[in-house]
């Protein structure tokens, strides 16, 4: 007896649309260097965004990210508290973390997309380069477009300064973070 979940999916030869997150199958993360030694890797649970996709004119594309900074999660509850301190986010002065395209280009399954990520009232531009990684529709009749991307920032560009220096030389905290972007985004109807 077959399900839903063994149905096949169809590719789709055009993927331009409207499209919303699918925040249960997307992962926005970080990683940041720990005490000049270790990576520690981490995530924000809590996001929305759209997603205007024009295959024909990219530069007609549009995306719009917010992120819920209290959904802060790097593992760890002290760590993650001290986040969100005024030391760093200021959660409760500033909720959210968000992004908008100004940019929009394509090379075949490759897409750059430049925007101003604002946090903490700093807004500056950032390009992130993703990978299409497929579309199809699923077994439950949605559309749905994948992406993968990364980039590199400087968190202090940000205003997020807080840092303690080792007796054996560096930093507590590295300044360059990795942001990971792993996207499921359905098609809107």
């Amino acid at each position: 007896m077959s399900s839903a979940f063994d149905a096949p999916t169809t590719a789709i030869d055009d993927i331009s649309g409207d499209y919303a997150l699918d925040v249960t199958h997307s992962r926005l993360g970080f990683v940041a260097r720990h005490a000049m030694v270790t990576k520690v890797r981490g995530q924000f649970t809590a996001f929305s965004g759209t997603a205007k996709i024009d295959e024909a004119t990219p530069s007609s594309s549009k995306v719009d990210l917010s992120i819920d900074v209290a959904s802060i999660d790097s593992g760890t509850a002290d760590r993650d508290g001290h986040l969100k301190s005024a030391d760093f986010f200021d959660a409760e002065t500033y909720p959210a973390i968000t992004f908008s395209s100004t940019e929009v280009s394509r090379s075949g399954s490759d897409w750059t997309i430049t925007g101003d990520l604002t946090i903490k009232d700093v807004t500056k531009p950032v390009t992130i380069e993703f990978e299409q990684t497929g579309s199809a529709v699923d077994p439950f009749g949605n559309t749905r477009v994948g992406f993968e991307g990364e980039t590199t920032i400087n968190r202090k560009d940000w205003g997020l300064t807080w840092n303690a220096a080792l007796e054996t030389g560096g930093v507590l905290v590295s300044e360059k973070i990795k942001l990971e972007f792993d996207v499921s985004a359905i098609k809107s109807a």
